[in-house]
């Protein structure tokens, strides 16, 4: 299916963080109401074309901080060659971590992220990280590099100046689009957040990616966040009534409609 265009209008709510007075979250419903999934394994074609198997691991992926670094270490002391196709190689003099333009991330061996298993290993293809985590009982989130468990969401700050010289720390929580992988990501051969066939959820974003919205956001403004998609929700299916006007694209993600009306087709 074409991929959507992901620059359409949004419905955006604002609320202020009922842990820190001094922040405010600003969420992309529209986004979080749609009904993207990870669809590796089952459909998802990279982001290469030429490395269909790879998802979105092709490139290895940077570290954001110390502490995101040192929770992957702690993870990489519990993987076994059992379950790492590339132990031997991270074990290796030259590890699992590499330096790209000053900045820390996994190695890329063999064209991908080190941690990636490809298919035919025994332990089966996709993230090693990702595998421990669901062998161990644990939530992805908690073990693997902070990008790569926030895709596709995104989570950016700005500092707003009020009129009146004070100020409050906007948090915003929306769409990973192609733009956030910086210019490059416009090359990208195929991606999934805009894209029909990866909005197939049985249950929309906010629901299925609970754990990593909670870790972004923490309980009580989750708890604040399932509140405002619940009634999103509840517009969106009064506009969808008979006899209602067409729906506005902040109402529905497009990719998300356009999955239903194949959907509909199939019937």
């Amino acid at each position: 299916m074409a991929e959507t265009d992901p620059n359409v209008a949004r419905s955006w709510v604002e609320f202020d963080n009922p842990d820190d007075g001094a922040e405010r979250f600003r969420c992309d419903l529209t986004w979080l109401t749609s009904n993207w999934t990870c669809i590796y394994g089952r459909g998802c074609q990279g982001i290469y074309a030429d490395r269909p198997d790879d998802g979105c691991c092709t490139l290895g992926a940077h570290f954001a901080d110390k502490d995101d670094l040192k929770n992957v270490r702690r993870v990489v002391k519990e993987l076994g060659p059992d379950e790492w196709q590339y132990y031997e190689e991270g074990h290796s003099d030259l590890g699992w971590r590499e330096k790209e333009d000053g900045a820390t991330k996994t190695r890329v061996v063999d064209g991908a992220c080190i941690f990636l298993n490809r298919p035919g290993f025994p332990a089966g293809d996709g993230c090693s990280l990702h595998q421990h985590a669901l062998l161990t009982g644990v939530e992805p989130h908690t073990v693997k590099p902070d990008v790569c468990w926030q895709l596709p969401l995104r989570r950016t700050f700005r500092t707003v100046e009020r009129g009146d010289d004070t100020s409050y720390l906007e948090i915003s929580i929306g769409e990973y689009q192609r733009s956030g992988w910086g210019p490059g990501g416009h090359d990208l051969d195929w991606y999934c957040s805009s894209n029909p066939e990866a909005h197939v959820g049985k249950e929309p974003l906010y629901l299925s990616n609970a754990g990593e919205l909670r870790h972004l956001m923490g309980d009580a403004a989750y708890d604040v966040l399932v509140t405002h998609c619940e009634a999103h929700l509840a517009l969106a299916k009064a506009a969808r009534r008979p006899g209602n006007r067409t729906l506005l694209p902040l109402l529905i993600h497009p990719a998300t409609l356009d999955a239903q009306k194949q959907n509909r087709k199939r019937v």
